[in-house]
């Protein structure tokens, strides 16, 4: 992978737009079923991608196996599902959550990255990671050595989601190293509506929307919906998966800057230490990997296996 094609930055701007979700979905969790909300989502963007369906379509078709499951899982458990457990969470009164799950991504996703697509993660990779998760640990919590979580099930779903965004990145990048980010994204939502509805049904309750909450449904439909994962799907085509995660934590730093600018929330001292920490860490990363000669996280050859066959 070449430096100046290094896409850190973009996935990074993809992940800061997810932090502009809670200004929409918070509001839309007091007035409507989490199924609701997440079938709604998917359904705006699929009518939005309707153009590009047929050649996600044909795309899929001429898929090897490995990389159908790969498509099937990130639209059923990283779309679908993980959203879903999302805003059952937000839905439970838990601020934290959108931090809570960024801490834990990261460290799964680079895992999984090591042991599903080969990449080689330098020693130096953790000089930008450490001080990253230190400073998004800081952002989270207002005192950072007293823990208070408001209850178990929303820190469970919450985890949950973590591990499924992390497998979304893993095997976004895998598909993402073969196909354009638009196929990509349009088959995460094409596969992700009908696993939601799935969803929907085996949760059951009221499936009827106000048109009142139309709008905000729309705005968290395309903007960290469509429009961050277009942008998170281009960037990751040239940004090893261990590296884009730690570039994601821009999502937690856009969620503080929010919560402070919007929604009148007031940081101590040890959160905006948490800021620049992040701040620092991911701009350090994007630029030692554009400049030095030996990158922190080396990257697999991209695998293409023969296309399925039937």
């Amino acid at each position: 992978m070449s430096k100046a094609g290094d896409l850190t930055w973009l996935v990074a701007l993809g992940a800061a737009l997810w932090g502009t979700d809670a200004l929409l979905r918070l509001p839309l969790t007091h007035s409507l079923p989490a199924t609701v909300i997440v079938v709604a989502e998917h359904a705006i963007v699929v009518l939005v991608l309707i153009p590009w369906l047929p050649r996600a379509f044909r795309a899929f078709k001429a898929m090897s196996a490995v990389e159908r499951w790969c498509a099937l899982a990130v639209g059923a458990g990283s779309s679908a599902l993980a959203t879903w457990l999302f805003t059952l969470a937000f839905g439970g009164g838990d601020p934290l959550t959108p931090l809570v799950l960024q801490k834990l991504q990261p460290l799964i996703a680079i895992l999984a990255a090591r042991l599903f697509l080969g990449e080689r993660i330098r020693g130096r990779f953790w000089f930008f990671a450490v001080p990253a998760l230190i400073g998004t640990w800081l952002i989270a919590f207002a005192d950072p050595l007293h823990i208070q979580l408001k209850g178990a099930e929303a820190a469970l779903l919450a985890i949950g989601a973590a591990v499924l965004w992390a497998a979304g990145t893993v095997l976004g990048r895998r598909l993402s190293v073969a196909y354009a980010p638009t196929t990509v994204t349009t088959l995460r939502y094409a596969v992700g509506l009908p696993a939601s509805l799935v969803i929907a049904v085996i949760v059951g309750g009221p499936f009827t929307v106000a048109l009142a909450d139309v709008p905000g449904l729309a705005g968290l439909a395309l903007i960290p919906g469509l429009l961050a994962l277009s942008l998170y799907y281009r960037g990751l085509q040239r940004t090893p998966a261990a590296r884009a995660t730690l570039a994601e934590l821009a999502f937690p730093l856009t969620a503080a800057v929010i919560g402070v600018v919007f929604l009148h929330a007031q940081f101590t001292i040890s959160q905006w230490i948490g800021v620049a920490l992040v701040v620092a860490a991911v701009t350090a990363l994007g630029w030692h990997e554009r400049t030095s000669a030996q990158p922190a996280v080396v990257a697999a050859e991209p695998v293409r296996e023969p296309a399925a066959t039937g």
